[in-house]
């Protein structure tokens, strides 16, 4: 028997530790990292075989592949006797704006211009007073009143007091996340199950909460939370293309990586 450590036992157990995971959402991660770079289908044993790693039982991978059909986001498909899944044409358009956010490069300069912004959406942001936000100015805004200019005071800690406590949190998680990364020599499986739950944290924090510049952050959240993901993946990437190039009797290799794998988060720029 093996007695040393799982090197993922730290990312494992956070995940679980916040709940009964959403099947269904990893298996959506799984589908905008590995997936769709690949020609947008994967065979459920590999599918199976990379959440499994994470803990995921079989029994709960059918039941979340039932509810994305029934929902309309993903379609079953027949290869001789692989059974493979894809995006639906509707799970696609769906897909696409979230890409676009999780991948996008990381902010290259400080902020030094800011809009306060009245009212509107309530997009992005930090909320500094009732339907107030502050928000830097290169960001699009929604807004009934907006003023433009330089700031000319930030006390510490003032604007990352007032975000509400979950979004602290998931910076928090996602700190501890690339802590439990850093140093890791992972073989192909270990990197694409690790490159897997990296991203479904980012996509969680980045698609619900609004993405802060350094300057608004709280202390617990990384210094660059893009810049930090974005390095930690390239680590990771690899080892986990490896492993989708790789495949046996019952998995079948899959197709090779698109040009786009390499401009996530800017990495050609």
């Amino acid at each position: 028997m093996d007695a040393r450590p799982d090197p993922l036992a730290p990312l494992i157990e956070a995940l679980f530790a916040e709940g009964r995971p959403r099947i269904w959402s990893l298996v959506i991660t799984v589908f905008g990292d590995s997936v769709q770079p690949r020609g947008g289908r994967i065979a459920t044993t590999r599918l199976q075989r990379l959440l499994g790693r994470v803990g995921v039982e079989p029994g709960a991978l059918r039941t979340a592949l039932s509810r994305l059909r029934r929902d309309g986001w993903v379609v079953a498909e027949r290869e001789g006797r692989a059974s493979l899944y894809r995006l639906s044409e509707s799970g696609l358009a769906r897909f696409a704006p979230a890409t676009e956010r999780i991948y996008a490069p990381p902010r290259n300069a400080p902020v030094t211009r800011w809009t306060l912004a009245l009212g509107g959406d309530g997009a992005g942001g930090v909320p500094v007073a009732p339907n107030l936000r502050l928000i830097p100015e290169e960001t699009a805004v929604d807004a009934e009143l907006a003023v433009t200019g330089d700031l000319s005071a930030l006390a510490p800690g003032v604007a990352a007091a007032l975000l509400p406590e979950a979004h602290r949190a998931a910076l928090a998680a996602l700190a501890a996340d690339l802590a439990a990364l850093e140093g890791l020599a992972l073989g192909p499986l270990d990197a694409a199950a690790a490159r897997t739950l990296l991203v479904h944290r980012w996509r969680r924090l980045v698609l619900r909460w609004p993405e802060l510049p350094a300057e608004l952050l709280p202390p617990e959240a990384p210094a660059e939370p893009r810049a930090a993901v974005a390095a930690a993946w390239r680590a990771l990437a690899p080892r986990a293309e490896a492993w989708l190039d790789a495949g046996d009797a019952r998995m079948p290799p899959m197709p090779p990586a698109g040009p786009a794998l390499a401009r996530r988060f800017g990495a050609d720029a």
